[in-house]
């Protein structure tokens, strides 16, 4: 209760704010086959009349550090410090599993165009920030996050996606939608059974593969031999 509380509270000032009065708004939507819930996804259209939808992974962090995995951070969450995905990388996997298995996100003639983003709303970023270091640009560049002091750029993110409202016609896309896999999904099986790591980890299942990856790594860093130099003789 307390989370909901402060963190929808602080999402809702940001939609109040931008006047997305005229939208969509569904909260711990489940994703299809799985535990997981999204926190917040907000629906409307865009200034071309596209419909959109954004996915909001709302954080109450303080503070982190650094992890060894290729996407995780290290910070204070359930009664102790642990290893877990940075948000983007988390909400990132929302939406690339959504668009693989619901019909809205994926369907012709025009599907409905889904974005996601991260709030951290009671995070102040520091120097040397640990959550926007150059190990994550790439998935930041797809799923931006958004400290307690990226209001503004919160608005402008959610209003070049949204600033045409209608939200409930679009929301009750997703809501009609079916659950199917996409072609794209099971081009990702395919390539999996081919060996390559294609298949869409959400949060605990892609702490343990980056744990399993990172510890084969060292491992076999660990294993290559060391060539001797010997000084010639003469």
């Amino acid at each position: 209760m307390r989370s909901w509380r402060q963190s929808l509270g602080s999402i809702s000032q940001v939609f109040q704010h931008n006047n997305l009065l005229d939208h969509g708004v569904i909260l711990e939507y489940q994703i299809p086959f799985t535990s997981k819930r999204l926190d917040c996804l907000i629906t409307g259209k865009d200034g071309l009349h596209n419909d959109n939808a954004v996915i909001i992974e709302l954080k109450q962090w303080e503070k982190c550090g650094p992890a060894d995995g290729e996407n995780e951070v290290i910070t204070y969450v359930g009664g102790a410090e642990r290893e877990v995905l940075h948000p983007s990388a988390q909400v990132g996997q929302y939406a690339t599993y959504l668009e693989d298995v619901h019909t809205a996100f994926y369907e012709p003639p025009r599907p409905v165009k889904l974005s996601a983003c991260a709030y951290l709303h009671n995070y102040r970023f520091i120097s040397d920030e640990i959550l926007l270091t150059k190990k994550f640009s790439r998935i930041l560049d797809s799923y931006p996050l958004f400290s307690m002091d990226d209001v503004d750029p919160l608005s402008d993110f959610l209003r070049t996606r949204l600033q045409g409202g209608s939200g409930m016609d679009v929301l009750g896309r997703i809501e009609d939608g079916e659950y199917r896999p996409s072609k794209k999904l099971m081009e990702h099986v395919a390539n999996v059974i081919k060996g390559k790591p294609e298949y869409i980890l959400l949060d605990e299942q892609l702490v343990a593969y980056d744990r399993v990856r990172e510890k084969r790594i060292l491992n076999s860093r660990s294993s290559i031999p060391r060539n001797r130099w010997k000084k010639p003789s003469g």
